[in-house]
């Protein structure tokens, strides 16, 4: 078992938000491969779950709970420090490892703002009430987001790809589990 980390339940609501690439300076700082472009769920959360890869960390089984001292962008990625980890070679040990925060603990988005997370799973429909399918994934393509969509047609499950974007879209309900877009089943 990795010194200082306790081992933790996985709480119901986690969601998995990023790993750990690598060590990063000798202090016990860690590079963050984050899996958002603004990965605001890191940095509001001082409780990080982690779990080891298949192939990854062999210092530790199960869940473990990290106690986040500091979280900061550096160049183009996110650099963290925590308690339990003092230098280069506990930082390294980590590598690997898969980080998770509760959903609990993400920041509240902004009034037309989603999370990624809360829009997987809800189903689309248009104007004419016809069912385009349900959100599988989201596809940053930079200046926008796109709505990754499975629907079944004669038996076949298609792909049918809407930019989420207010031209497109009238309405995202996350009580309803629904999208109302402006979006034919032709296009």
């Amino acid at each position: 078992m990795f010194p200082g980390l306790e081992p933790a339940e996985l709480p119901a609501d986690a969601i998995e938000v990023g790993r750990v690439a690598d060590a990063w300076g000798i202090k016990g700082w860690f590079k963050i491969l984050p899996y958002s472009a603004d990965p605001e769920a890191l940095f509001s959360s001082k409780r990080w779950y982690l779990q080891p890869t298949e192939k990854g960390v062999k210092t530790f089984s199960g869940t473990v709970i990290l106690a986040v001292k500091e979280v900061k962008e550096h160049s183009d990625s996110v650099v963290a420090s925590a308690h339990e980890v003092n230098d280069r070679n506990a930082a390294e040990a980590l590598r690997g490892a898969r980080i998770f925060v509760s959903r609990s603990s993400f920041p509240t988005a902004s009034q037309d703002e989603y999370y990624w997370v809360d829009l997987i799973g809800l189903q689309v429909i248009n104007r004419e009430g016809e069912d385009l399918g349900m959100v599988r994934d989201l596809l940053s393509t930079g200046p926008q987001t796109v709505l990754i969509m499975e629907y079944v047609q004669d038996g076949k499950v298609c792909e049918r790809m809407i930019p989420f974007v207010s031209a497109y879209v009238d309405d995202v309900n996350l009580k309803e589990r629904r999208i109302r877009v402006d979006w034919l089943t032709d296009y």
